[in-house]
């Protein structure tokens, strides 16, 4: 299950009980989504048809007491771990004599992310990341931690105050009996699982456009500031309020979701690198892995830029662009989207098992060949409607799914690209101080 390989922040600022009918090749995604090897590195298209609508709004509440915990509860009577180091906590359990634990948002691998009422914070809710008393997770947490100390320090008078609505919000964090805890602002459903929850129908031309925009800017500030996220996907973009309207689609008998608001947030900086540190071999969750990556021939920011290019693809159709687990088929579904590798990056890589004689070593005729070929065609050919604006969208992401990091279009020219300049005045504020010349690498 693709949500059941837990990394980080992103899991579980919000629920996860979900269970939609799913198409076959989520099936296959979900079932066999690939674990990278440690938490650090965590890891159909549709027609367009006219619809007949009945739209009606709805707007989830909640209906937990924000009271002021009693006496007997401001102190657990012992702190015990189970059997695989997640704390032992339950509603109502107060931590640090601030945090009461109101509800489990996820869990994972690496800890739980719990609902609490901060009463420091007037009350407000918070997500509290429990970080698992297991010395690899409580690490790879501190590096998540000092990653997000150095962005929030850098803006102690909310100068760059857009700064903070695209980069998800540390407030506090504590080791607790062993337990690295962090606590975040409390955010809405990622913009996967938003999807999920809506029969993957894809988001319109306008919400697409609005979002990438958000992601090109929350990422370029990390660009800037010397710093590469490395797990970049529509898990680690979380809304900040998934309220939606309900229309129902007559011709296909069910109700569809559009979302209100599509601000959004980047999150998840439990294995963000910078320059001057020591870069894994492998980053980046599989169907978002750039080229360089697989090959092993080392990456820097331009891999965060393909990984934003294949985001913006499955938001605007609804499924993933390279549904793959293998290093050699993922090869050949480039090689029939986007043509082939670039011969100097064969000739660099050490990854010579995957070629031959200079081009990919791939049987076309064999099961793997046949389901690359019915899967896969350029990329040109998944658009919906020929509309300019649909074939803008199409021209910035073959822009980032440049094979060659160094033709690999840069954010700060992406955010100048065609498509978004249709992009309303307001939802693009702030921009110009969020481009401010800001080193926090040091």
């Amino acid at each position: 299950d693709r949500d059941r390989e837990p990394h980080g922040a992103a899991e579980s600022y919000y629920p996860r009980d979900f269970s939609p009918n799913m198409y076959d090749y989520r099936r296959g995604r979900e079932r066999e989504r690939e674990r990278d090897e440690s938490y650090r590195r965590k890891g159909s298209r549709r027609k367009h048809k006219r619809r007949r609508r009945r739209t009606r709004s709805y707007s989830p509440s909640s209906s937990v007491s924000t009271a002021r915990p009693d006496d007997s509860r401001t102190r657990a009577l012992s702190v015990r771990d189970d059997e695989e180091g997640h704390l032992i906590c339950r509603s109502g359990d107060v931590l640090q004599e601030r945090y009461e634990i109101v509800s489990t948002l996820g869990e994972g691998t690496f800890g739980r992310v719990m609902r609490c009422i901060d009463h420091r914070r007037g009350g407000s809710h918070v997500a509290l990341k429990i970080i698992k008393n297991v010395e690899k997770y409580k690490e790879a947490a501190r590096l998540e931690i000092n990653v997000l100390e150095k962005i929030n320090e850098k803006d102690p008078d909310n100068k760059y105050w857009f700064t903070c609505f695209l980069c998800v919000q540390m407030y506090d964090w504590f080791d607790y009996h062993g337990h690295m805890c962090i606590s975040f602002e409390l955010l809405a459903l990622s913009t996967f699982d938003f999807l999920k929850e809506n029969n993957y129908l894809p988001y319109s031309i306008g919400q697409v456009r609005h979002m990438a925009y958000q992601i090109c800017l929350a990422v370029k500030f990390l660009h800037d500031n010397k710093l590469t996220h490395t797990d970049l996907k529509p898990e680690n973009i979380l809304f900040v309020n998934s309220d939606f309207t309900m229309s129902y689609n007559v011709e296909k008998k069910r109700e569809e979701r559009t979302v209100k608001s599509t601000a959004v947030r980047v999150v998840d900086f439990g294995s963000a690198t910078f320059d001057h540190e020591h870069h894994s071999t492998i980053v980046s969750t599989r169907h978002y892995r750039a080229p360089e990556v697989i090959l092993e021939l080392g990456w820097s920011h331009p891999c965060d830029v393909w990984s934003i290019g294949c985001i913006l693809f499955e938001y605007y159709l609804g499924f993933t662009l390279f549904q793959t687990h293998d290093n050699r088929e993922h090869l050949a579904m480039m090689e029939r989207i986007l043509g082939p590798v670039p011969s100097r990056m064969i000739r660099k890589t050490r990854k010579q098992k995957y070629f031959y004689r200079g081009r990919l070593d791939w049987d076309e005729s064999s099961s793997a060949g046949k389901y690359v070929r019915e899967n896969c065609k350029p990329l040109r050919r998944y658009l919906l409607s020929e509309a300019e604006e649909h074939h803008q969208l199409f021209d910035l992401i073959e822009s980032m799914l440049e094979y060659e990091p160094s033709k690999r279009l840069a954010l700060a020219d992406s955010l100048k690209h065609p498509f978004f300049e249709n992009l309303g005045i307001g939802e693009a504020a702030g921009s110009k101080n969020w481009e401010g010349n800001r080193d926090i690498s040091r």
